[in-house]
């Protein structure tokens, strides 16, 4: 029988759920499940909805700083800062398309905690940069608060720094403070059509080192498109920034031939494949590489020749890749290339077996599991759906 699922709508509440755990008892936090597909099932822990801490609890726009539950839904507060001309600049995305699930269920605080950024996080930082307080329950069942606004902060720990990208394994958070920007009046994409993942990478590479301050920039192959190749430049400012910026990539990337505007539509659609991910369908598993983006190239290459589909961000530094073949095969190439690679999506089966996070050394594992400990000393919150207890 699956645990009856816990939906506290109270600080107070949920210090009551943590402090009235039995041993060995475990809670699984979650907000809209966009992304409960990622690692393997947990079918013994306790689900801990967190949706109940959901609304907006301050908003200044003239300060930009935004202060929101956690269980509030990412898009209402996309909507809320547009109405403002504002924008959360590390371009978070729902997951849910990714697993074939119509849009909308992302929260925020699922957001943060996953550490989800588009592809203007290469040029506007990560969630964990524009994370500036938290309020959170510990597994000791104790109140934490830190950063903006607070009357009284934890000492020892930068807990925003920590929260973001902690996967729900430190602490249950409930209240977010978030750094917004004004949204650019102009953007525009630049496409440079036809060129193969080295040529691409190396083009990339010049238009993020040149005066052009370019946002995004990413490569979708010939073969999930229209059968050409498209390697994507995203501009943001004033109209005349915009177009003294497309002069500047003109000049320094003529040896790879001239560039294309997009119109907005087709923009649109390059743009949002890359947050659902669309192009590579959803039939194979889904892995995530990280790597640095001169060695994105070698990656695909080995993994390609074995039948991955694939699309670069990040101006190469991020791959997802589409691969059905040995998981073996991608650590082995994201470690060769200097980085890492998560599983996004699989069959159940395939989660059981594979952890979803690229095994590290036991330094930084040993270390990762001491600060959770001393947040969640008895490991309430770790349920093992990411390899297990440390």
């Amino acid at each position: 029988m699956m645990p009856v699922p816990l939906r506290p709508t109270s600080s107070d509440e949920l210090i009551d759920i943590v402090r009235a755990l039995g041993r060995g008892q475990r809670l699984a936090i979650h907000g809209g499940r966009s992304k409960a597909g990622i690692g393997c099932d947990t079918p013994d822990a306790v689900p801990l909805d967190m949706t109940g801490f959901a609304g907006i609890v301050d908003y200044d726009p003239a300060e930009l700083v935004l202060t929101v539950g956690a269980g509030t839904p990412l898009a209402e507060v996309e909507a809320l800062v547009r109405s403002e001309n504002q924008m959360l600049a590390f371009d978070p995305f729902d997951h849910a398309p990714v697993f074939g699930r119509a849009a909308g269920r992302a929260t925020i605080g699922g957001v943060v905690a996953a550490g989800v950024a588009g592809s203007c996080r290469l040029s506007c930082g990560s969630a964990r940069d524009h994370l500036l307080g938290i309020r959170t329950v510990s597994g000791r069942g104790e109140p934490l608060v830190a950063g903006a606004r607070v009357v009284k902060n934890v000492t020892g720990y930068d807990l925003p720094k920590l929260a973001a990208g902690s996967w729900g394994r430190l602490f249950a958070m409930t209240e977010l403070t978030l750094k917004v920007l004004p949204r650019p009046p102009v953007q525009a994409t630049l496409v440079l059509p036809g060129l193969d993942p080295e040529r691409a990478a190396a083009a990339m590479a010049l238009a993020m080192g040149s005066p052009a301050e370019v946002a995004a920039a990413a490569h979708r192959p010939a073969e999930l498109g229209d059968g050409t190749a498209l390697t994507a430049l995203l501009l943001r400012g004033f109209g005349p920034s915009v177009t003294a910026k497309r002069a500047i990539l003109d000049r320094h990337l003529s040896d790879f031939g001239p560039t294309v505007l997009l119109d907005g539509g087709e923009a649109d659609i390059f743009w949002d494949g890359l947050r659902t991910l669309a192009p590579l369908g959803d039939d194979l598993p889904l892995w995530r590489v990280n790597v640095p983006p001169s060695r994105g190239p070698a990656v695909i290459a080995s993994l390609g020749a074995q039948g991955a589909q694939w699309m670069f961000d990040w101006a190469g530094g991020l791959i997802w890749l589409g691969f059905d073949g040995d998981p073996a095969l991608v650590r082995a190439a994201a470690a060769q290339g200097g980085g890492h690679a998560t599983l996004i999506r699989g069959p159940a089966s395939l989660r059981a077996q594979v952890p979803a996070f690229h095994p590290v050394a036991s330094g930084p594992t040993a270390l990762e599991a001491r600060i959770r400990r001393a947040f969640d000393p008895a490991g309430i919150f770790e349920t093992g759906r990411f390899g297990g207890a440390t």
